[in-house]
């Protein structure tokens, strides 16, 4: 691909963020189910990575990371490096272990999702926020309602990953 091309795919991909990033921080709070809100950025991080691999899913990543971190108060910069290595994995994984279809991004956003989840009930733990039964209730919900809406932001990224010229998606 050339510069050219690098650039107009990865402009799409950024566009295709954003109805995302919408859904999760405008539309979808104000609608929760069993008091819980899904996380749709995890989920575009997890397509992309599927779709393009290790190292583009790891850029993917860092940059929802870097967007997640600046556009929800009290971030403390973890989601930046955690979604960049989600991403390497969840491209390598798509690369070498899973095939990359729907079921094996839906089996890395739900591995994502519940890494998310199992790192804020362990920092809620140290820091005494919370009993765990308390927190497993909000967590398996939210998860669950995160993956309902799975195959819509697959769905999104696919299409662009098809129309930017993308090589790997048999």
């Amino acid at each position: 691909m050339t510069r050219r091309d690098l650039i107009h795919k990865w402009f799409f991909y950024a566009l295709g963020l954003l109805p995302v990033w919408l859904l999760d921080a405008c539309i979808l709070p104000r609608f929760p189910l069993f008091g819980t809100i899904p996380m749709l950025l995890p989920l575009a991080a997890a397509a992309v990575a599927v779709l393009e691999g290790a190292y583009a899913g790891a850029g993917f990543g860092l940059a929802v990371g870097l967007w997640w971190e600046t556009a929800y108060p009290g971030g403390f910069g973890g989601l930046v490096f955690g979604l960049t290595l989600a991403g390497l994995i969840m491209g390598h994984l798509s690369q070498y272990v899973l095939r990359q279809s729907f079921p094996g991004y839906l089996l890395c956003s739900a591995g994502l999702l519940a890494a998310l989840d199992a790192l804020r009930i362990v920092r809620g733990l140290i820091t005494h926020s919370a009993g765990l039964g308390a927190m497993l209730q909000v967590a398996v919900p939210e998860v669950l309602w995160s993956l309902v809406w799975s195959p819509l932001v697959w769905l999104l990224f696919q299409r662009i990953y098809r129309r930017v010229g993308g090589t790997r998606l048999a």
